[in-house]
């Protein structure tokens, strides 16, 4: 599992209106463009920070060639539309992590719930 992670520092008066198009317009195309299984909106709550507040959007999908052909294909123009719609008060980076495991707590499975 490849788990394409983009984390957003926000203006804090544009939270709202950022969450609101995150969850109605742009992870939704997001998905449906770049063949991801699915996305995860989490918000950053330690450490706090002055100024703004941070969210990352995890991505997740099956393999590093679908990944791929989603930055090559259509991360630019997807990117772009949101730096359109919120300019520098957004700012965003981008990482890329491979699932090596999931566990849960020993009492429930045992340890150990994939590879």
């Amino acid at each position: 599992m490849i788990i394409y992670n983009v984390t957003c520092k926000i203006e804090e008066s544009l939270e709202e209106e950022w969450i609101k198009w995150m969850r109605e317009v742009h992870v939704p195309e997001v998905c449906a463009k770049g063949g991801f299984i699915g996305a995860t909106l989490l918000r950053l709550k330690f450490p706090l920070e002055d100024e703004g507040v941070t969210y990352a959007v995890q991505y997740r999908c099956i393999s590093m060639q679908i990944l791929d052909r989603y930055l090559s294909e259509h991360a630019p123009a997807l990117q772009l539309d949101h730096t359109l719609k919120f300019g520098t008060d957004v700012i965003a980076f981008r990482t890329i992590l491979e699932v090596e495991g999931e566990y849960a707590p020993i009492s429930d499975f045992g340890g150990r719930i994939s590879d």
